[in-house]
């Protein structure tokens, strides 16, 4: 096996064993490459809404509460709808790979559409649970 040295560890009276343990290396390269955390796209919707709400009556709590569930999405390895079950219980999965989140108890909504094969978590809409009421979750 290589051996790393420097100049000074090379002095005669100093016996120094700097092998490098390739498997743990190894080993440390292929736990980082399994993990695959969500791509979380289309955040610049959510970032719109709040903007043009800013002072609404429970808004901060409302992004609050979308900070936190956009930290699990961002962590989360989601390859199945039952991965995200699991991580939101109330979320509601659709058909399509679409998923509605409840933000802030049920006073926002979030629909996502997720690829679980790549990775990929796109938001597709952000609003009040009476917003959500006028759209189609299927398709939006």
């Amino acid at each position: 096996m290589p051996k790393a040295t420097s100049a000074r560890q090379n002095s005669p009276d100093r016996e120094v064993n700097n092998s490098i343990d390739w498997n743990s290396e190894f080993h440390f390269w292929e736990i980082q490459l399994c993990y695959n955390p969500m791509i979380v796209i289309g955040t610049d919707i959510v970032e719109a809404y709040f903007k043009s709400r800013a002072g609404h009556r429970g808004i901060k709590a409302a992004r609050s509460q979308y900070d936190a569930w956009l930290a699990i999405a961002e962590a989360a390895e989601w390859k199945t709808p039952e991965d995200v079950k699991k991580a939101h219980p109330k979320a509601s999965v659709l058909k399509g790979g679409r998923v509605v989140f409840n933000i802030k108890a049920n006073d926002y909504r979030l629909i996502a559409l997720v690829e679980y094969v790549d990775g990929v978590l796109m938001i597709r809409f952000f609003g009040s649970h009476e917003e959500y009421d006028g759209i189609d979750a299927g398709t939006v």
